[in-house]
């Protein structure tokens, strides 16, 4: 099941700090990836100074569900669908390398084929991030000039 990361607005949770619901609603607002820095940049008029400050309100929002940090890209997002993952243990974005669109995504039959090879192994699973890379139907079809099959 696919979520995109256009259109993702969610309740606040009523337990948030300041900093925390200012760092969500910059991750809800954006239309890409935004780094520490970006969010930082866009909240010193909020107050926000340090970059420890923004580090914390998005590890806080990782913990809860309502963020991702995006490895390959040391940027974070804001969580496309909050019960997806955590009911899975695990989430997937396929990221545009033209763009910068990010879709976020879950596979049971993934999910189930990681947690076998986890068991097997005798790993302790806690967390499963996924990642790829390319190029969305939108980019490839502006590339090439006409419609993808």
């Amino acid at each position: 099941m696919a979520h995109t990361h256009d259109d993702h607005h969610h309740e606040r949770p009523r337990d948030l700090t300041r900093n925390q619901d200012l760092v969500l609603s910059t991750l809800n607002e954006a239309h890409e990836p935004l780094s520490a820095y970006d969010i930082l940049d866009r909240l010193r008029e909020d107050g926000l100074r340090a970059p420890l400050q923004v580090y914390r309100a998005l590890d806080k929002l990782i913990e809860q569900g309502l963020a991702h940090r995006l490895e390959s890209l040391n940027a974070f997002v804001c969580c496309a669908d909050v019960g997806c993952h955590r009911a899975r243990g695990s989430a997937a974005f396929a990221i545009c390398s033209g763009c910068g669109r990010v879709d976020e995504f879950a596979d049971d039959e993934v999910n189930a084929r990681l947690a076998g090879w986890a068991a097997e192994h005798g790993f302790a699973l806690e967390r499963t991030t996924i990642e790829l890379r390319g190029r969305c139907a939108e980019c490839r079809k502006s590339q090439s000039g006409s419609p993808l099959r």
